[in-house]
Order: structure tokens, then C-alpha cells, then sequence
């Protein structure tokens, strides 16, 4: 049997999010280990699936640019899933908690860019990468197994390598909001393809990209196998249409001027508008 489905950006984020949590290697860190989740709106949905609370989101992509969030909020960005149960992490806490993973637990982090090698790399809109870049080095230099979780839409041509090399934090005179550099990032990567064969006996091949009226961004796929396996899938993805952003309400809003990370993008035009102007004059 053969079939064809459209998933949405926000369809896409929900169904890698139902296949991570079923994985192999998720289940037996559920039971058995420890999984340390970093905020964005694919781990979020991941979160919501598996403990049924989304996260905090903060840096996100918007018409706007490069955007934090409008106001501070109490909700986790990283959440440690431990013996059943689990919690929101404060940024003091953050590196005993590496410190205290093995090879039994997992990370599982998103990712603004990857590439067809396999390669992924997150924005960093803070100096030093934030608590992101704080964490990043010591789990990726300990070997933590990581499961990367994007889809598709952040698919780039040519290299992950080449985008890092492009991308600073520094150096940058103007910016649609925070200027940014980029992260490498390791592991296993779950895009909807992989979910779509995670989550059947199935094979999965993308036929086409993006749409309009809500679809932009978008994934058509084809999938084909056995017809109990493909009717499964099918029907999980049909579940899931109309999904939206995961991500606590009040961190989906995005920052205005004045916002408190202003102070860490001097070079974005909506914190000094005549930033631009200046340059254009030049």
C-alpha cells in the first residue's frame, strides 16, 4: 500500500515528538537512566508527550528576525526525566546534572540548522553560547548519547561546517534582531522521515516541500509498506493535523524594545533603529 501526507511545521515538530518518546533508547532511559532535555519547540513537544507539560521557549525565529522572548517566565527550558517523574532544572543546576549522566542516559536537544550528512548546529544569541554553550561541550566530550530532534524546514543546502564558519555573534553591524552564532551538535538525528519509519515498518521518501495559507515550510511525504503499517502512520498524522506551536502561551511572545537581553544584541535594528538608517546613509 502506498499513501501521501502533508505535515505542517507544527504537524512535523508533533510527529517527531510521538516517535522520539517510543524509541528504544528513550524507553529504556525512561525506565532505567536519566533524559535531560534542552528547550525549543520540537523538545517541547517531545516533553509534552512524555510528562504532558510543554517547555519555556527562548530564542525563536519569527517574521520579525532572530527574537527572545517578551517577558521572563517561570516554566523549565531544561527538564531532567528521571525514576517516573520529572522536574524543571534552574541554570545553577545544570551542570551537576551533566556531570551526573552516563552512558544509560540520554540528551535530547533540537537544533536551528542541519544538513543532508547528518550534521546540526544550534543558534547562540549570548555571549559564551549561554547555559546552552555550557552544557553543550561537556555532554558532547563525555559521549552522552544525544538524540537531535528537527525537522525538515531547517534543512539548509551546502554544510553545517560552512553555515558555523558564516554565522558570529561578533562583527555584525546590522541584524533583524539578535545577531547569532552557531553550535555544533552531535547525535542521533529524527527528522519526520525517521519518525514516520519509527513509528511503522514502513519506508518514507519526501516528494515535496513547502505550500502556502499555513503550509509554508511544509513536508510531503510518500510512504509505503505493508497496509496496517502505512494506515497507522497515515492515521497518526491525520490525528495530528491542526497542531500548534509547542511552548508555554506566555513565552511564544516575542521580545519588543525594550526588552532585558537588549543588552546582549547591540547590533539589532529594533533595539537602535538608527542603526539602519545610518547605514543606509553610508
Amino acid at each position: 500500500m502506498k499513501a501521501m501526507m502533508t505535515l505542517t511545521v507544527a504537524e512535523g515538530k508533533r510527529l517527531i515528538a510521538k516517535a522520539v518518546v517510543r524509541m528504544p533508547e528513550v524507553v529504556a532511559a525512561r525506565t532505567g537512566g536519566k533524559i535531560f532535555m534542552k528547550g525549543g519547540t520540537t523538545v517541547s513537544a517531545i516533553a509534552e508527550e512524555m510528562t504532558g507539560v510543554p517547555m519555556r521557549i527562548s530564542g525563536r525565529i519569527t517574521p520579525s528576525g532572530l527574537k527572545s522572548a517578551k517577558r521572563p517566565c517561570d516554566a523549565p527550558h531544561y527538564v531532567l526525566v528521571e525514576r517516573g517523574g520529572w522536574r524543571g532544572l534552574q541554570a545553577e543546576e545544570l551542570i551537576d546534572v551533566v556531570r551526573s549522566l552516563g552512558p544509560a542516559d540520554l540528551f535530547i536537544v533540537g537544533a536551528n540548522i542541519i544538513d543532508a550528512q547528518g550534521g546540526a548546529a544550534l543558534m547562540a544569541s549570548t555571549r559564551l553560547g549561554g547555559n546552552g554553550g555550557r552544557i553543550l561541550s561537556p555532554i558532547m566530550g563525555e559521549g552522552i548519547p544525544t538524540i537531535v530532534a528537527a525537522g525538515l524546514e531547517k534543512l539548509i543546502p551546502g554544510s553545517v561546517a560552512d553555515a558555523i564558519k558564516a554565522a558570529s555573534r561578533r562583527g555584525i553591524e546590522l541584524s533583524m534582531g539578535a545577531p547569532v552564532g552557531l553550535m555544533s551538535v552531535v547525535g542521533k538525528l529524527v527528522t519526520e522521515i525517521e519518525a514516520v519509519k519509527s513509528l511503522a515498518s514502513v519506508d518514507c521518501q519526501v516528494i515535496g516541500r513547502g505550500g502556502i495559507q499555513g503550509a509554508e515550510g511544509s513536508v510531503t511525504l510518500a510512504v509505503w509498506g505493508e497496509p496496517a503499517a502505512v494506515r497507522a502512520v497515515f492515521e497518526t498524522a491525520q490525528a495530528l493535523k491542526g497542531s500548534g506551536t509547542s511552548g508555554t502561551a506566555e513565552s511564544l511572545d516575542e521580545c519588543d524594545f525594550p526588552s532585558p537581553k537588549c543588552a546582549e544584541h547591540p547590533s539589532c535594528i529594533y533595539r537602535q533603529p538608527a542603526l539602519f538608517a545610518n547605514a543606509v546613509r553610508e
